[in-house]
């Protein structure tokens, strides 16, 4: 401020008109006309500048925080995500629902096939009957009776039949209609002990020796048939029942 007025006295001391030696600009001269200046209410001392604002308005030496552009849209982001996880989370336990539900089903209807399948029993191995039903209950003693009347094929017929019967029902051997006998040899040698699959062999040797080969068989050969069928093949299902 001191500075203005120094500038201002120059100033008018220069826009005087000209004036003696003697009166010629001094510092003395200048420092009484800037304490002239000083002096006057219109040039000098202090002035309050008043300034009006709005009454919500920061102040200048704080920040003016910036409101958020859109915060909805970042609430809305983020339920997005919440929700999103929760749906993969749903779908996913609904996905393992239907796999066990499928898996149940596809299970039942196996195990329904495979009961249909073992319910669903040869009734005739080729031409023969082996249904329990169109045997003798003493297959062994009905054979037996039919060697000594000297009815030897007969006989093996009887001790055949009554052996598949055996193997089909009490054991469930998985021999079909169109088994050959070669072939029910091999299924029962994959289900009965050693003893019984031995004398299954024995039978379906007389047998074939009998029928294809027109072969008498001999007595001893056909009487041990006799003796060991039921010890050879037992009937479970008699026994369970008992």
């Amino acid at each position: 401020m001191r500075l203005l007025s120094a500038c201002l006295a120059l100033a008018l001391l220069s826009a005087a008109p000209a004036v003696r030696a003697a009166d010629a600009i001094t510092p003395e001269r200048v420092q009484s006309a800037v304490e002239a200046v000083e002096a006057d209410p219109l040039l000098g001392g202090e002035k309050t500048v008043r300034r009006l604002r709005w009454k919500s308005e920061a102040p200048d030496d704080e920040p003016v925080k910036k409101p958020s552009s859109a915060p909805w849209l970042f609430e809305l982001l983020r339920w997005m995500a919440e929700s999103a996880r929760v749906l993969m989370w749903l779908l996913g336990a609904a996905a393992v629902g239907v796999l066990l539900v499928f898996l149940r089903r596809w299970i039942l209807a196996r195990a329904d096939a495979v009961d249909g399948r073992a319910i669903v029993l040869p009734s005739h191995v080729r031409d023969l009957d082996i249904r329990p039903e169109s045997l003798p209950d003493d297959i062994a003693g009905a054979a037996r009776a039919l060697w000594q009347r000297g009815e030897a094929r007969a006989c093996l017929s009887l001790l055949y039949r009554g052996a598949l019967s055996r193997l089909v029902h009490e054991h469930a051997v998985a021999i079909h209609g169109s088994s050959t006998e070669g072939e029910c040899v091999q299924l029962a040698a994959g289900v009965l002990p050693a003893q019984g699959s031995a004398f299954f062999a024995r039978l379906v040797q007389e047998w074939l020796s009998a029928v294809y080969a027109a072969r008498e068989p001999q007595a001893e050969a056909v009487l041990a048939l006799c003796d060991q069928f039921d010890a050879s093949l037992p009937r479970r299902v008699t026994e369970r029942a008992a």
